[in-house]
């Protein structure tokens, strides 16, 4: 197992390298370093003078990639893809183009996060997977059309209607929970309440869907059928042995959601006025901040490497037959 990490480490190395290259690539491809020093100068303050001074400031004064007046290593290091880019496999993310630091910034704000996304996640997960079995335990009756029939409606509705209506119904007409806002604390609870809750419920249709028809594929193996001759009750077919086998896929798909648990969810974070990473990566993207967005961008993608070299592990935990070798 130890060697598989290490291997699963080096290839992820290679993917942020190229991720990164080509983040800064396509960012200063649309917006060069002076069209960056006009947005965050204004059209009242803009002159050359300015422009040259806010670059040198921070930083965007240097050529992007190779520095040709540099001598010896100094012409790959006094680039901005090196001081902007290739020092946050540091970790060090350096300044926003506002000048905050963007390390304190995610410090501060991932809580928050963390707050809204996990509860998300865990209870959307266990409704998702018991609604699912649900289903696929009472398939081809009522129950299961009509809980089909639900499922494809509620996928056929955006998420952000059901943030507006939950807003208008629970907190402008019932005055249930605050329509927006954040606190420290037990008292972030009464401001959670509502976007966790509005997250589940519209996961469910996709989610749902997508287990009850794996639960459906796993309950037709021979393995199942084998469990029945041998006298095993249904729920114990379905619980020890469908829902086991089942969770391969499942682990597989929910890799996907990993990365969203530390970064947050861009529109749950910006409408609720949460002040975690999903709305500060909204505002950087607004205000095109370039140092903002790559760091979110290379963020994401180690925890999404992390997720997957996680989720080979956990299929040996659920499947004996799989190894790491």
């Amino acid at each position: 197992m130890t060697a598989y990490i290490v291997r699963r480490i080096l290839y992820a190395l290679v993917i942020l390298i190229g991720v990164n290259i080509i983040t800064f690539w396509l960012f200063f491809k649309v917006n060069t370093p002076d069209d960056i020093a006009r947005l965050q100068l204004g059209a009242k303050r803009v002159t050359p003078d300015a422009i040259a001074k806010w670059k040198a400031e921070r930083g965007y004064d240097k050529p992007l990639f190779f520095n040709a007046r540099a001598e010896g290593a100094k012409a790959l290091t006094d680039t901005i893809f090196y001081e902007k880019s290739v020092t946050m496999f540091a970790f060090e993310f350096g300044r926003a183009d506002d000048g905050r630091d963007i390390a304190y910034e995610i410090r501060t704000r991932a809580p928050a996060s963390l707050a809204l996304a996990v509860p998300m996640f865990i209870v959307g997960l266990g409704i998702n997977i018991s609604f699912a079995l649900l289903m696929a335990m009472f398939r081809a009756t009522r129950f299961d059309f009509w809980g089909v029939v639900y499922c494809v409606a509620m996928m056929s509705v955006s998420s952000l209607f059901f943030i507006i209506a939950g807003q208008y119904v629970f907190s402008k007409l019932w005055h249930l929970v605050p329509i927006s806002g954040y606190a420290e604390g037990l008292s972030a609870t009464k401001f959670l309440i509502l976007p966790v809750a509005i997250g589940v419920f519209a996961s469910i249709g996709g989610s749902t869907r997508l287990y009850r028809t794996i639960f459906i594929e796993e309950m037709a193996r021979d393995y199942v059928r084998t469990a029945r001759a041998k006298g095993l009750s249904e729920l114990t077919v379905l619980f020890k042995h469908v829902l086991k086998n089942g969770m391969i896929p499942i682990l597989t798909g929910v890799v996907v959601v990993i990365p969203s648990l530390f970064t947050g969810s861009l529109l749950t974070e910006s409408f609720f006025g949460i002040p975690g990473l999903g709305s500060y990566t909204i505002e950087a993207i607004g205000a095109q901040d370039f140092g903002i967005v790559r760091s979110m961008v290379f963020i994401g993608a180690v925890l999404y490497i992390i997720g997957l070299v996680l989720t080979d592990i956990s299929y040996t935990l659920v499947d004996p037959r799989v190894t790491l070798e």
